[in-house]
């Protein structure tokens, strides 16, 4: 998908296309906006159904924004100006301080999300889910899917989530999954490119090695070391030599993705291994000085785990959290319980005792709420497998600021 949240986000607020926009920093709060509108222009009815009437001028920009809030995505508009994902909303504010800053809305994310899923496995059954905003398709036994390379079924794909959503997406076809990836980036928005096998001496090989999944910063590095800036110089490395200087396994996976090789089918279903939530604080917090406001996040993030176990249907019994110190040291914690939980109480009940075996007398910059050793709700009910129970009075235990911590 197209700059996924960012464009979810133009169809609340069309009047803002075209314009350099933002979203991250935080999470968007239920009718915020229309509360502050109903007070700078109690004149006129504020509601969701005419949001796009709010003048520009209302929009928040991200000049001068403080904060550790992260950039979750943005507009096309913002990217020209070097605005990207994962950038810091600060460093963004200093390449484009009039870009318009909009909080995320995961709900409505979700929502689209699991509409265009269902646009695309109605016209190619088989689709592997990649996350919130990409798939892989199988477009090998659907009719009419070998037409024009794959073009015609792809434009269908296309247009069928645009008429139902407003949404845009970039499909990109090739032989396998490595490629099709690398394609899907080639004519962004919007656009459809297709790589077959003897396109890639022309189309593959002069790009950048990064421009392959799964090659990081630190090989990149490597790589550079050795003279190899293009996958195309890549390609002409013996797999040997490779497998001498970059490992056995990883080696050889170079070699293969240089060359266009990729044997990992369509995977249609999966499970998780674990669910989480975390969260960064705007600024460090102190378990003693701040013991009430780290204790509702704590709580909050216990209830968001429970509600997302619930959600997918799964419950979990090995509970963790996980914690980033002022100096960005992180540590995790976890305990494995004797039964199954899905419920916030219970979960927070074992995260509060790993809170136990970790040093809260730093300063935090980062907490996180961990379920793992899943199991489908369903299993678990055929099973008659017993629950754990939850304490009878939720969330009256302290576990930020106990006496015996340091001020």
């Amino acid at each position: 998908m197209d700059a996924f949240y960012a464009s979810v986000e133009l169809l609340r607020y069309p009047q803002l296309k075209g314009l350099p926009v933002v979203i991250g920093g935080g999470r968007r709060r239920e009718d915020d906006l229309l509360a502050r509108l109903r007070v700078a222009h109690p004149e006129h009815a504020w509601s969701e159904q005419n949001l796009h009437e709010i003048p520009l001028d209302f929009f928040p920009r991200i000049a001068g924004y403080t904060g550790r809030g992260v950039i979750t995505t943005a507009t096309y508009a913002a990217r020209q100006f070097g605005v990207g994902s994962a950038m810091g909303v600060m460093k963004a504010a200093k390449l484009c301080p009039d870009a318009i800053l909009l909080p995320v809305d995961f709900d409505q994310y979700r929502h689209y999300s699991q509409r265009f899923k269902a646009i695309i496995t109605d016209i190619a059954p088989s689709m592997e889910n990649r996350g919130v905003d990409e798939v892989y398709i199988d477009f090998t036994d659907v009719p009419g899917g070998q037409r024009e390379g794959g073009r015609v079924l792809a434009r269908l794909i296309q247009k069928a989530i645009f008429d139902d959503t407003g949404l845009t997406c970039s499909v990109g076809v090739a032989p396998n999954k490595l490629l099709a990836k690398m394609a899907s980036e080639f004519n962004k928005p919007n656009g459809i490119s297709i790589v077959q096998p003897e396109d890639l001496e022309a189309m593959i090989w002069p790009l950048p090695c990064r421009k392959i999944n799964g090659i990081g910063p630190k090989a990149e590095a490597k790589l550079v070391q050795h003279d190899i800036h293009s996958i195309g110089d890549l390609a002409k490395r013996d797999r040997l030599w490779l497998m001498q200087h970059f490992g056995k396994s990883y080696g050889a996976w170079l070699h293969d993705a240089a060359h266009g090789k990729d044997e990992r089918p369509i995977e249609t279903a999966s499970e998780p291994v674990s669910i989480s939530r975390e969260t960064t604080f705007e600024h460090d917090l102190h378990a003693v000085r701040d013991r009430e406001a780290l204790g509702a996040i704590f709580t909050r993030l216990s209830e968001q785990v429970a509600a997302d176990l619930q959600r997918k249907g799964y419950v979990g019994k090995t509970i963790g959290i996980k914690l980033r110190y002022d100096n960005f040291q992180s540590v995790t914690r976890d305990q494995t319980l004797t039964a199954y939980v899905n419920q916030a109480q219970a979960i927070r009940q074992a995260a509060g005792q790993c809170l136990k075996r970790v040093d809260l007398t730093r300063r935090l910059r980062l907490l996180g709420v961990r379920v793992g050793s899943l199991m489908k709700l369903e299993d678990w009910q055929a099973q008659g497998l017993r629950a754990e129970a939850a304490p009878a009075q939720p969330y009256t235990e302290s576990l930020f600021g106990d006496d015996s911590l340091s001020k």
